[in-house]
């Protein structure tokens, strides 16, 4: 199992590559600073908001996945989001308005 960088460290290490991109980011919840679960809206001009989340894979390292809400657009992100943080209160949000948010996520792995 690879060990896990501190959530805090990674959330601020995203929201630097943003602003370094150009982009704009916030945390909207803070979750617990070492062991939180991070999750991630993107948007672009701040439309169409899409929610990645960091999850463990079968293999023990960690990755961004895509979550889809069941309703499309913010209400949906919204909701997936209040029903997650609920059940995870150390869950960290963080909402990042990029202008290529596509790129953005397939380079969120290289983070962490």
């Amino acid at each position: 199992m690879e060990p896990r960088l501190a959530s805090s460290v990674l959330v601020a290490a995203l929201l630097r590559r943003a602003e370094a991109e150009g982009g704009f980011g916030t945390i909207v919840a803070k979750g617990d600073a070492t062991a939180g679960t991070v999750a991630v809206v993107l948007l672009e001009r701040g439309q169409n908001p899409r929610l990645f989340e960091r999850l463990l894979q079968p293999d023990g390292r960690y990755a961004w996945q895509e979550s889809r809400p069941a309703e499309p657009g913010e209400a949906g992100v919204q909701t997936l989001l209040e029903r997650r943080r609920r059940f995870d209160p150390d869950l960290w949000i963080v909402e990042l308005d990029i202008a290529a948010p596509e790129r953005f996520a397939a380079e969120m792995n290289k983070v962490g």
